[in-house]
């Protein structure tokens, strides 16, 4: 057996799912807030609701199983761990990490507001708002964050 093919093709399915299903879901968001603003209250909890979903089942697996197919990687290259294109794409993969733990909280007290709307028959409250224009802060740093790790994967640099 291949174990060298598998970790890759592992870490690529990973990547593919971690980088895919965060973009599909952004996407998603963004639009059905851009619909609350035509008061579609009831767009904003159900894609709200199916992102949650999603992050539970695609991107928190793909996020832990990621670093460890990299590692798997790592040690059957037999790189050192300390390469200075695998550090800087451990604190790249950090950054996003850090700005991703968040954005699932938001998401859910976005659609727990949307509910609360929905069966209040009231507009989205100010606070989803709010609480929307912090996730889509903190996708933009998550978003780049990986592009790099992307970049770092591929060309493997020498940094320092």
């Amino acid at each position: 057996m291949d174990w060298y093919f598998i970790a890759k093709y592992a870490h690529i399915l990973c990547s593919t799912v971690l980088f895919g299903t965060g973009i599909g879901t952004a996407f998603q968001m963004v639009w059905a807030m851009h619909l609350a603003r035509k008061n579609r209250v009831e767009t904003v909890h159900s894609v709200a609701s199916g992102v949650v979903i999603a992050d539970w089942i695609f991107t928190t697996p793909a996020g832990f199983l990621q670093p460890a197919t990299g590692l798997w990687l790592i040690w059957l290259q037999g790189w050192s761990p300390w390469e200075s294109w695998l550090i800087a794409t451990y604190v790249l993969y950090i950054i996003a990490l850090i700005c991703w733990l968040p954005v699932v909280h938001l998401q859910i007290r976005i659609r727990d507001l949307a509910r609360e709307a929905l069966q209040n028959g009231t507009p989205l409250p100010d606070r989803a708002w709010r609480l929307y224009h912090i996730w889509f802060a903190l996708g933009w740093p998550a978003f780049i964050a990986l592009m790099g790790v992307f970049w770092l994967m591929v060309t493997k640099p020498v940094l320092f």
